[in-house]
């Protein structure tokens, strides 16, 4: 039902009745903790919607707008305006999952170490046809979502490809190391509907879940880490 109703509705049919359910969780990050010099590097991606293009938040950058568009399906929620820096103009942004799922550039920055790893959340392959509607548009919708980090993939095999052959040198370019932690099982069983409808059993069924396949990454994997890749990009893409 929230799945259809998404189809037929707009968010924007609420007009001044409308509030994003989202914003009193994200006001409650502790940015000065996540966002602070002494933390982490950390990035948030959103789509622009007037340019179809990524924008990558800094740390500092971050706030509960920033989150909200990281997260916002335009069938479920109003577009996040915020404003750009550069021109003072205020810009409405999407899901950063179109452009960037997730966009990893920001880390191939030389301070950061070579080891990228990836959290799959949607199936990159479904051995099944989609035969009836619904099953046709989440396969849609998982394709469109994967397209991104797939040309990512791409394009790091192929500065891989040079590297190894001697056209450019390791200092020309950073040669990163690739890692997914997945579940494939769990997530070919999980429709895309199910990211409409956060049920308590389902959250806790998905962290009983990333915490088991973070353990199977590091028993299968962890000797790779700082070393090589676990991921067989010139399979992926032979």
């Amino acid at each position: 039902p929230v799945d259809f109703a998404s189809r037929v509705f707009s968010p924007y049919d609420f007009g001044p009745f409308y509030s994003n359910p989202l914003k009193r969780i994200a006001e409650q990050f502790e940015f000065e903790h996540v966002c602070g010099p002494a933390g982490p590097d950390f990035f948030v991606a959103a789509t622009n919607v007037r340019t179809g293009k990524i924008r990558v938040f800094p740390s500092p950058e971050i706030t509960p707008d920033v989150i909200l568009a990281s997260a916002c399906l335009p069938t479920v929620f109003q577009a996040v305006e915020i404003e750009d820096p550069k021109t003072g103009r205020m810009q409405a942004y999407w899901d950063g999952g179109y452009t960037g799922n997730p966009a990893l550039f920001p880390l191939y920055a030389p301070k950061l170490p070579r080891d990228i790893v990836v959290v799959s959340i949607n199936p990159l392959v479904r051995d099944t046809v989609p035969r009836i509607a619904t099953e046709i548009q989440e396969r849609i919708n998982e394709i469109s979502f994967n397209a991104s980090l797939l040309n990512e993939f791409r394009s790091i095999n192929f500065v891989k490809r040079l590297i190894r052959s001697g056209v450019i040198g390791p200092d020309a370019m950073k040669d990163v190391l690739i890692h997914i932690v997945s579940d494939d099982g769990l997530m070919d069983d999980l429709s895309a509907s199910s990211k409409l409808t956060p049920t308590p059993g389902l959250l806790f069924a998905l962290k009983e879940a990333g915490i088991a396949a973070a353990d199977r990454f590091l028993g299968e994997h962890g000797d790779k880490l700082n070393c090589e890749s676990s991921v067989d990009l010139p399979k992926m893409f032979g």
